[in-house]
């Protein structure tokens, strides 16, 4: 009988091992199939519906965490507990990149905008172009604050090159982002603001009143990078997020919700020669 009893004893502790032994494979997948996401608030509409699509197809669980690009960028370069970065202007990547704070090479381009002059979808003020603000210094007009928003330090690097006195010719009112640019012509505080087109044609409360507004096509490219904040366990469901981004569904979605064609290519050719664009831009701009 004892030798029967312990046989039972090493059964139960087999089997006892057995469910442990499946049980924490399964626990170690649930928690690599978490994604925390530091993105630009210009990403926010298109989102709504990216991300869902992702942790359904992928069984991943996906925190965004929104805000200035250049906000989020200091984060990241202070640890903060972010996989993947995807700010409102590859060149935020590049900073990173230089400090070597992201995983892989340079900046995976997934997008294209513009910047574009708005004003409020219900006002009444007859439409101006960009060189006819300069003629009223009364003409107040919202930019993003070059100090905490991608926006802001593109849109005053461009000022500063077609119009070295700007500051001086019309009233800014500097914004911390997007969305508060809106909110400051929204409620009448400032006349008109500029924009990245995505925003704009994704935000009912303004209109675009002037598609070129500093005389010249300056694109903008969205990147994405994996930083080196990432959690070693999250590493892979972050590098599929890349390739889901850059994907053909993928890069027509976005289409609907503002941006533009990256180029005449589809596919990976497209996505290919986005990047060679972004990066010949890269060392004119140096």
């Amino acid at each position: 009988m004892r030798g029967m009893v312990n046989m039972r004893k090493v059964g139960v502790a087999l089997c006892l091992a057995g469910i442990v032994a499946g049980v924490m494979p399964g626990a170690e997948r649930a928690q690599a199939e978490s994604l925390t996401i530091g993105a630009a608030y210009s990403l926010k509409p298109a989102f709504q519906e990216i991300v869902p699509l992702f942790e359904a197809e992928y069984g991943a669980t996906v925190q965004v965490v929104y805000g200035p690009s250049q906000t989020l960028r200091r984060d990241i370069e202070q640890g903060a507990a972010i996989d993947v970065f995807l700010p409102a202007a590859a060149e935020e990547i590049e900073k990173l990149q230089k400090k070597g704070l992201t995983i892989g090479e340079s900046p995976r381009i997934y997008g294209e905008t513009s910047l574009v002059l708005v004003m409020s979808a219900t006002s009444r003020a007859t439409p101006v172009s960009f060189r006819d603000v300069g003629l009223n210094r009364a003409f107040r007009i919202a930019l993003g604050d070059p100090k905490t928003s991608g926006l802001g330090d593109l849109t005053a690097r461009l000022l500063t090159q077609v119009e070295p006195t700007y500051k001086s010719r019309f009233h800014p009112i500097y914004a911390r982002h997007s969305e508060e640019i809106v909110d400051l012509i929204q409620h009448g505080a400032a006349d008109a603001g500029i924009l990245y087109r995505v925003d704009a044609i994704s935000n009912g409360q303004v209109r675009i009143i002037d598609e070129n507004p500093f005389g010249l096509h300056r694109p903008v490219y969205f990147g994405q990078a994996v930083v080196s904040t990432c959690r070693t366990e999250s590493f892979v469901v972050a590098e599929a997020f890349l390739d889901f981004m850059t994907s053909p569904r993928i890069q027509k979605l976005l289409l609907k919700y503002g941006f533009e064609s990256m180029s005449t290519m589809e596919g990976e050719e497209g996505i290919k020669l986005a990047d060679r664009k972004y990066e010949t831009m890269s060392v004119l701009n140096e």
